[in-house]
């Protein structure tokens, strides 16, 4: 069994080591955040002078309809260019306004046709029931004895850090 003195140590090294990953991740980030500034000047004209470019291309097919009869599609520089059938589609801005009028007139039975309701456990309500209720419902309560916590007291930590400490500390594990 470890003495308090001796936990103190590793609680100070652990801490040690989260600053400096925490540091290194700070300086990644700034790093990513400089190139991105570099590089987006030059990636938003590229994406303007791509949609004009794609514009009239678009304008030359629609106006050679004759060129795509058979096949209807070529691929040119490895661009897939030509026509094809549309797919048709249905849209629709604001969900609770056609569930809300499908609901005002058509059946029960229809709505339940034209509306998906999605059902699924509320676990903050679950978590409300006794062991011989969760039981019924074939659900099991895991960890309710003390566990381990190690956690950095100080602002949370990107979310970089904790998935490189997880897989770290799941290596070690296994």
């Amino acid at each position: 069994m470890a003495t308090l003195q001796e936990i103190d140590k590793l609680t100070e090294k652990y801490a040690d080591l989260r600053g400096k990953l925490d540091a290194e991740v700070g300086a990644l980030e700034e790093e990513l955040e400089a190139a991105k500034k570099a590089r987006l000047q030059a990636i938003k004209r590229l994406v303007e002078r791509a949609a004009e470019a794609h514009g009239e291309l678009k304008a030359a097919i629609e106006d050679s309809v004759s060129l795509f009869t058979r096949p209807k599609t070529q691929i040119l520089h490895g661009v897939k260019v030509g026509f094809r059938k549309g797919s048709g589609g249905i849209e629709f801005e604001d969900a609770d306004q056609v569930v809300a009028l499908i609901e005002k007139h058509f059946t029960k039975d229809e709505c339940e046709l034209l509306i998906i309701t999605k059902k699924k456990p509320n676990k903050e309500a679950l978590e409300q029931l006794g062991v011989a209720d969760l039981k019924k419902v074939a659900c099991t309560v895991e960890d309710t004895g003390d566990v381990v916590v190690i956690k950095d007291t100080a602002s949370e930590v990107d979310k970089i850090v904790k998935a490189l400490l997880k897989e770290a500390t799941e290596e070690v594990d296994a």
